[in-house]
């Protein structure tokens, strides 16, 4: 998924890097009402998981690999502003230091990724844990069930945007239903396992500390707390 130089024309690239600045400026904003004390630090560990998954790469198909986009996975944890902010510093290290993705393509990587792989995802998982049944009213298992699901369409969602610009800005003449075709396909692959590590990582800081998980507020009911005197919420 990440973009390298020359794949994208040089007003194509800067077209994106001004998207690509706005969300960050707004990012910066927005996360301010998302973040406190307490998930402040959360932020940071999520950052380092997602560079981490981004470097381990699957197979998927013959010379095909996938890795981890990780944007849905942040969003339900910390919040989509603090997400944005997340996988901009990821791809911007990426980037300098391990040249995965070029640098005159980085705000084309931040909007592919770190904009639309993130609130695609946030809003699939927002529907999908409206929609999901449950049983028995704030039941837990909704929301990372959700997660995975909005995990799972962030990835062609971010393929396809990358089809669209390359199809009006690339560096080589190639047919939108010819490229909107390889790409998705292949990334409907890659979202599987994007579904899953999202949907595994949720439910399981879910289970240790669901006061911290953003996505999961006014969907899991507050800790019971058991006392001599009776119960206490």
């Amino acid at each position: 998924m990440h973009v390298p130089d020359g794949f994208i024309s040089a007003p194509w690239s800067l077209a994106t890097g001004v998207v690509a600045a706005g969300a960050v400026a707004l990012a910066l904003r927005g996360a301010r009402r998302e973040l406190d004390d307490r998930t402040a630090p959360l932020a940071g560990l999520v950052a380092t998981f997602v560079f981490a998954g981004q470097m381990v790469n699957f197979p998927v198909a013959a010379g095909t690999s996938g890795h981890l986009l990780g944007g849905t996975l942040a969003a339900v944890l910390v919040g989509p502003w603090t997400a944005t902010l997340c996988l901009t510093v990821v791809l911007l290290v990426q980037a300098l230091l391990f040249a995965d993705g070029g640098l005159t393509a980085l705000g084309t990587n931040i909007t592919l990724m770190g904009v639309i792989g993130v609130w695609v995802g946030y809003a699939v998982f927002r529907l999908a844990a409206r929609a999901l049944p449950r049983p028995r009213a704030r039941q837990r298992p909704v929301v990372p069930l959700a997660a995975g699901i909005g995990g799972f369409v962030s990835v062609p969602a971010a393929a396809a945007g990358f089809a669209l610009l390359f199809a009006i800005g690339g560096s080589a003449p190639i047919a939108l239903s010819t490229l909107m075709s390889a790409m998705v396909g292949v990334h409907l692959a890659i979202g599987l396992g994007e579904a899953v590590i999202t949907a595994l990582v949720v439910g399981s800081v879910l289970a240790v500390r669901p006061d911290l998980v953003h996505g999961a507020r006014g969907l899991v009911s507050a800790p019971v707390l058991v006392t001599h005197g009776g119960t206490a919420r």
